[in-house]
């Protein structure tokens, strides 16, 4: 069992979860069943607290568990049972046709991956880092696409509900940065945004339900009829 403490095998472990990450968040863009959205954000989340936990496990370091632990918790098994209990309330289980078509939606995703690996190359140097401390910089690019993609979800999808998933995703690219850059923010930091993002998600679950009580419809474009 020597492997596991080989920092090698840390490195390949988490290049592949940081690809599937990367494959969901593309996933996510083509799919237009809520119920699925959810449960692939929630996969993607458990698989960047596990990312989380190897890099803490390789470099001792234990408020960066403290962060798995709570990426776990809240995104991976709080925050979508909470959207799951909003969709059924609703009543809206499939996403309408988005502003751009799926298979051009696809497109601009995989593009917005190159742009990530492009930004993201600049700043991977594992030569200039021991094989443990390195752990986790080849995530930056994923990072930056995640990001990407989660704000072009966030344009691109009419219902609200979407648009919230679209913003989680861009702070999973942000957490991922965090810790493939710096191996997390100071705890502080961390429960505050953690914080924050929970109870941004509750105001905006309120918004959507009351969006589709008032509009029979969670089409944010429908919001135009207020305008008088």
């Amino acid at each position: 069992m020597s492997f596991l403490h080989d920092p090698q095998f840390g490195d390949r472990m988490i290049t592949l979860m940081a690809a599937l990450v990367l494959v969901l968040q593309i996933a996510m863009v083509g799919q237009r069943w809520l119920m699925t959205n959810i449960r692939m954000f929630a996969l993607q989340s458990f698989l960047l607290a596990t990312i989380a936990g190897t890099i803490a496990f390789f470099n001792h370091a234990e408020h960066v568990y403290i962060a798995a632990l709570l990426t776990l918790f809240l995104k991976a098994g709080l925050l979508p049972y909470l959207l799951v209990r909003l969709v059924k309330r609703v009543g809206i289980q499939q996403e309408i046709e988005p502003l751009i078509n799926v298979p051009v939606s696809v497109l601009i995703s995989g593009g917005l991956t190159l742009v990530g690996y492009i930004v993201g190359d600049s700043f991977y140097h594992p030569e200039e880092t021991s094989a443990a401390a390195a752990l986790g910089h080849n995530t930056l690019a994923i990072a930056i696409a995640l990001f990407l993609i989660g704000f072009f979800m966030m344009l691109n999808r009419r219902k609200a509900l979407t648009q919230v998933l679209g913003l989680l995703c861009m702070e999973n690219g942000l957490f991922l940065a965090g810790i493939s850059l710096t191996y997390g923010v100071p705890l502080v930091v961390e429960f505050g945004i953690f914080f924050d993002l929970l109870v941004a998600v509750m105001v905006l679950g309120i918004l959507v339900y009351r969006i589709g009580e008032t509009f029979d419809s969670m089409d944010v474009s429908k919001l135009r009829r207020l305008r008088g």
